[in-house]
């Protein structure tokens, strides 16, 4: 493999990295500051977020930039680490979000 292409490799996995740390660190904010992970916003954000790496983890894929496996493990390693969050969270015992939808949610939270 050439050194350009190694470097594009590296370049590709870290950008994806970063994309993950970035979702990863959004999901945390989110949690601390304004939802639940009952919330229907929080559900969007993440599903969204985790759709949209998923869909950048392909495209990597198909140029041949990143491996199946190593775009699979980004993958697991970030939802590994929000079920943590997610797990943290639901040991607080925090019935109130403070989202847009805290009408909803206070009623679904009960």
């Amino acid at each position: 493999m050439s050194e350009v292409m190694i470097d594009h490799r590296e370049k590709a996995y870290a950008l994806l990295k970063a994309d993950a740390d970035k979702i990863l660190r959004l999901i945390k904010v989110q949690m601390e500051n304004l939802t639940m992970p009952q919330c229907p916003l929080y559900e969007e954000v993440l599903d969204t977020q985790m759709f949209g790496l998923s869909r950048e983890i392909d495209f990597a894929v198909r140029l041949n930039l990143v491996s199946e496996n190593e775009g699979k493990a980004l993958l697991e390693n970030l939802e590994r680490q929000l079920n943590i969050l997610h797990e943290a969270a639901q040991n607080l015992d925090n019935r109130f979000c403070s989202c847009a939808c805290r009408v909803y949610c206070a009623v679904r939270l009960k």
